[in-house]
């Protein structure tokens, strides 16, 4: 397990950093009604704030509600909750049980991920726990911490996104804390993409072999996708009242948030890119200019149903309660088009996660009878 005390509080190979520049605002970016009409199938409701959702080789798919408690909805298509004991889950503002993400050997181990905040003992702050599963889905188990030592103040600004990278290894998106310091603090796990072995060890590849910080400089960290076919690694990052962000990910890369330009205060005025206070700054692939989107999450879509859609970044919208669609350049540090998919018809869109058959599970994020819904694109 790693550990690095709060007081410190202080990451599959990624592309070289090369020329990354951004394509510019979602404004810049044409607009094309060309997305396949969607069907939508409702697999659980009557939930609270479900963060993040998973689905098992056997189709199971797992969600947990941010204020605690796992629930299912099994391959025989029955539902229910999953016991597990979240006694120290810190749950607050922003901050509570978020990410999820299976094991790459799952089927085998039976061993998931989860990214939360945590209370015991004299101690608060984000933590990643490792879990195994009954064959049933009705209990899970606490075997160990990967990473504690994730920055918590009054909640706001979590993360927390888990990515299984297909060698083993975890990417983890965290927040920033809201605390002017830590995007830019190498010591502090907050404001980054960390990357870590299963045990908690850092992963091979980071710019500091001693170190999980794979790359620093982001205000909160909700979404981590893997390009099929290329490997290349993003993240989706929430603006401040501008430019909520889609990165390419390089190890080392800064990506140039840095809102600590009033002494002891948390600027939000500054840019999200700042290359002239962090020189060598690496610009958004796209963002979404003057009004934010309140971007939660990324996948890819994946198969032809989806059309001259197949292939894209897929983007969950809390403010804008709706999907976005980004169509890459070849280079995958452009955008050549986007759309956008479900608008204002479940409200907020929190997370999406793709499926064995190329449909989306999306979670909704209003507080009231939210729900995991199954998005089809139809022929």
């Amino acid at each position: 397990m790693l550990t690095i005390p709060l007081a410190q509080c202080s990451a599959q190979t990624a592309p070289p950093p090369g020329n990354l520049e951004s394509v510019g605002s979602s404004s810049e970016v044409p607009t094309e009604d060309t997305l396949p009409e969607l069907v939508v199938t409702t697999l659980l409701d009557g939930l609270d704030h479900p963060w993040d959702v998973v689905q098992a080789p056997d189709g199971t798919v797992l969600t947990g509600q941010r204020s605690g408690g796992f629930v299912v909805r099994r391959s025989d298509n029955t539902t229910g909750p999953v016991t597990a004991d979240l006694s120290d889950l810190y749950a607050r503002s922003e901050t509570g049980l978020m990410g999820i993400a299976l094991a790459r050997d799952f089927a085998q181990s039976r061993t998931l991920y989860t990214c939360q905040g945590f209370s015991a003992g004299g101690v608060t702050d984000i933590r990643v726990i490792s879990w195994t599963v009954d064959a049933g889905w009705t209990a899970l188990t606490r075997t160990g911490t990967v990473v504690s030592g994730l920055p918590v103040s009054t909640g706001r600004h979590g993360g927390c996104r888990i990515l299984a990278s297909g060698d083993g290894t975890l990417f983890i998106g965290t927040g920033d804390s809201a605390t002017p310091s830590v995007p830019q603090d190498p010591n502090s796990l907050g404001g980054k993409v960390l990357h870590v072995n299963a045990d908690g060890t850092p992963a091979a590849g980071n710019p500091n072999p001693s170190s999980p910080v794979y790359t620093l400089g982001h205000r909160n960290v909700q979404g981590l996708a893997v390009q099929p076919g290329t490997g290349r690694l993003y993240s989706v990052e929430q603006g401040t009242s501008v430019d909520d962000e889609l990165n390419l990910l390089t190890s080392g890369g800064n990506y140039g948030y840095r809102p600590d330009r009033l002494p002891g205060t948390y600027d939000e005025s500054v840019p999200m890119t700042d290359p002239s206070r962090v020189p060598g700054a690496i610009e958004a692939v796209w963002s979404s200019g003057n009004s934010t989107l309140a971007t939660a999450s990324a996948a890819f879509t994946s198969g032809p149903q989806w059309g001259s859609w197949d292939g894209s970044v897929v983007i969950g919208g809390l403010k804008s309660k709706k999907l976005i669609f980004v169509r890459l350049s070849d280079d995958g540090r452009s955008v050549d088009a986007q759309t956008y998919g479900l608008e204002d018809q479940y409200g907020r869109l929190r997370s999406v996660t793709p499926t064995a058959n190329g449909s989306l599970l999306v979670t909704t994020d209003n507080g009231e009878n939210d729900r995991v819904l199954l998005v089809t694109p139809s022929p």
